[in-house]
């Protein structure tokens, strides 16, 4: 962003400090108009034909700007992957904990990974692994979308689930 003496074009259109238009002029008065009012001139669209400039208190325009970002950075929130780990032979109780788990980790707005380990003989039958990625994306179905549905990856079943967005 071009300011004061940095501006170098020939002829500028001008917006004074209240938002009024002020005309097309050389830089040379618009700077002389601007250090009158005891501000600052400032390039905001040098694409337009003529280049368009502001009469500005830049310093305040930039410490603005920079509260702006620091409000935006504190209101952004990161969100987390927590994994959940089933097995092809889990009971009703334990799978009923992990899926209470997982329903925490959505409403705290963190995605899941849910992931079963095939173990052994477990390897012949994925379709049990399968069956059992689909009983726990159900029992989380109200608060969670499927990410990426269940899928064999060496070993491993996985399957990421995201919490709905309330919109």
């Amino acid at each position: 962003m071009q300011i004061n003496e940095q501006i170098r074009d020939e002829e500028i259109r001008v917006i004074g400090e209240d938002g009024t238009q002020l005309g097309v002029m050389s830089a040379q008065e618009a700077q002389v108009l601007a250090d009158e009012r005891g501000y600052d001139l400032v390039k905001i669209a040098p694409t337009a034909v003529p280049p368009v400039c502001r009469i500005m208190d830049y310093g305040k325009y930039r410490f603005e700007q920079a509260k702006k970002e620091k409000e935006a950075r504190k209101n952004q929130r990161l969100v987390e992957t927590k994994e959940i780990r089933l097995s092809l032979n889990i009971d009703v109780a334990d799978f009923n904990t992990k899926a209470k788990h997982a329903l925490r980790f959505l409403q705290e707005g963190n995605k899941v990974k849910v992931s079963i380990r095939f173990r052994g003989r477990e390897m012949g039958h994925p379709e049990i692994g399968t069956d059992i990625m689909n009983r726990f994306s159900e029992a989380c179905s109200e608060l969670a979308a499927i990410e990426k549905p269940a899928k064999m990856e060496g070993r491993n079943m996985l399957m990421f689930l995201a919490p709905k967005t309330t919109k």
